[in-house]
């Protein structure tokens, strides 16, 4: 009879239950959203129309950032530097065939407006790091391309005042349009930037920036057609 007992060991346990009164702790769910995101980040097997409707609407995002600049970390966070060469590559066409190019003056070719905002760039990305600054050197360029849009802008209307010709009228008209684009870049810019600089420094950060929008803002009021 022991014999027959010892050889079914467990065979009590088929008459234990467990209490609904003890409580059950954890609890098991399925990671649906990270997978969501690894599906968003891989853009692997995306098709080329969708990275490219994918592409301009992030640099469309970031001209709504510039036309209304408020102090957020999403044009930092999310940088690019299409959206500056396309506004680059604008200006600098648009800045083309001037009376200065045609006699001679030393008006601004398109390489040099190119060089002229991508060095002045530069300079100010590296002024703002030496003076300890947070910004990464590509974030800066990407601020400071794509704050070039009411300029690029600007640039677009003088040609238009410019066909009704150069007199007094046409040219308090462009001075208007220039200064407004001018305080508009200068302001969208520093609003970015001046979060990732130390108190005590931001004057010297936000004065090469007025000065470098100063020199293109100049190039446009001072550019008149060809006859």
């Amino acid at each position: 009879m022991a014999a027959a007992e010892d050889s079914r060991p467990f065979a009590g346990l088929s008459d234990v239950s467990i209490s609904e009164d003890i409580p059950v702790e954890g609890d098991i769910s399925v990671p649906v959203g990270s997978s969501r995101r690894d599906d968003e980040l891989s853009t692997l097997d995306e098709p080329v129309k969708e990275t490219i409707l994918r592409d301009l609407r992030a640099v469309g995002n970031k001209f709504v950032h510039v036309l209304y600049p408020k102090r957020s970390s999403a044009l930092l966070r999310d940088w690019d530097l299409w959206g500056p060469l396309l506004l680059c590559v604008t200006l600098a066409l648009l800045l083309q065939g001037g009376a200065a190019d045609s006699d001679d003056q030393g008006g601004p070719q398109f390489a040099e407006v190119f060089v002229i905002i991508w060095f002045g760039s530069i300079i100010i990305t590296l002024n703002s790091k030496l003076l300890g600054g947070t910004i990464s050197f590509f974030q800066s360029l990407c601020v400071l391309g794509y704050c070039i849009m009411p300029l690029t802008v600007a640039m677009a209307v003088c040609r238009l005042v410019l066909l009704g010709g150069t007199g007094m009228v046409s040219f308090a008209v462009r001075l208007a349009v220039v200064t407004a684009s001018f305080g508009w870049s200068t302001f969208a810019s520093t609003a970015f930037l001046t979060d990732s600089q130390p108190p005590n420094r931001k004057a010297l950060v936000v004065y090469p920036v007025f000065l470098f929008y100063f020199v293109i803002g100049w190039m446009v009021l001072t550019f008149s057609p060809s006859q």
